[in-house]
């Protein structure tokens, strides 16, 4: 059986046009399969929409999650709730298209483990695009893991990487796809073009994509943490320099441009080098202090989702 997982937050207008291509869709997956539809706190209609959904096909179950955790903890709950031998993850203002889901399906059973989509191109502002585009190659390159380029959440994962998520890596601050990259297993990428969000506002706004990108490179990176140790460096060698230059000096006496450097002007020099030494140290306290916020939400080991209920055809448990 084939698990979809869609994290819902305020989706009523593109629920009943995903319902309809997903079961449009649905013989092409060659598969029984289930929808998982994860209620993470809609304050719209969105979650009595999808319970006459679950009320009438016993194909849909919903998971309503207790408050808005994010988007990240919703897909942990779908997939934690899911029981397929397959699980998919798409997001639900479909720009993940469901009619593309079975050339996924096709490489898993191939005998890959990890489908994942690589985005061709993007129906996004220039800007937006940019951001992506630079966040993913910078995350590439810093990154201890190979997280490919473009790759969303998109995806068809196998059973044993479910479990390994849901069972082996219990972190509360989840960056699905560096944990996917993470568990291994036979990957390989299959290319799509990223289509328009259907319809309503872009839930994903600018602070929560900040969010998500500091929750990858920081996850999944000590580079930051190394960045005290290139600024030492770079401050201390050229201090070392003119250290040097002055003992120097004051051996054996010598004029820079007929003046001696006690007589330079260095008010300036000073002032600025202050300010520098300065930014940089806050720049490296703001570092330790994001590596250690996350060391003290990890310790206390709080559920990073808490489910309501599920509801299915006939009953709500």
């Amino acid at each position: 059986m084939i698990s979809i997982v869609i994290p819902i937050f305020n989706e009523e207008e593109n629920l009943n046009n995903l319902y309809t291509r997903l079961t449009a869709a649905a013989p092409s997956w060659q598969e029984d399969y289930e929808i998982v539809l994860v209620d993470d706190g809609s304050a719209d209609d969105s979650l009595q929409i999808m319970t006459d959904f679950a009320e009438k096909d016993t194909h849909v179950r919903v998971v309503k999650l207790s408050r808005n955790f994010g988007h990240q903890p919703a897909i942990s709950a779908g997939i934690q709730e899911a029981k397929g031998d397959a699980v998919v993850i798409m997001d639900g203002d479909l720009q993940d298209p469901p009619e593309e889901l079975h050339r996924f399906l096709e490489k898993w059973r191939e005998g890959y483990h990890v489908v994942y989509a690589v985005r061709t191109k993007r129906k996004e502002g220039f800007f937006k695009k940019l951001a992506y585009r630079l966040f993913y190659r910078l995350l590439a390159a810093i990154s201890e893991i190979d997280i490919p380029l473009d790759s969303g959440d998109f995806c068809v994962m196998d059973r044993k990487v479910v479990n390994a998520i849901v069972k082996e890596m219990p972190e509360q601050i989840r960056f699905v796809r560096g944990l996917r990259a993470y568990a291994g297993f036979k990957q390989i990428g299959v290319e799509y073009e990223r289509a328009e969000r259907a319809a309503g506002e872009v839930k994903y706004t600018f602070k929560k994509l900040m969010g998500l990108a500091m929750d990858g490179l920081f996850g999944f990176s000590n580079v930051p943490l190394r960045l005290a140790t290139y600024f030492g460096f770079m401050i201390a060698i050229p201090s070392f320099i003119v250290g040097i230059f002055f003992i120097l000096h004051r051996l054996i006496g010598f004029k820079v441009l007929g003046h001696t450097p006690v007589e330079i002007p260095g008010t300036t020099t000073l002032t600025v080098g202050m300010y520098f030494l300065g930014g940089v140290t806050l720049i490296i306290l703001g570092i330790l202090g994001e590596y250690i916020g996350r060391i003290y939400i990890e310790v206390k080991r709080r559920p990073f989702f808490v489910i309501d209920e599920v509801i299915e055809k006939g009953d709500k448990s």
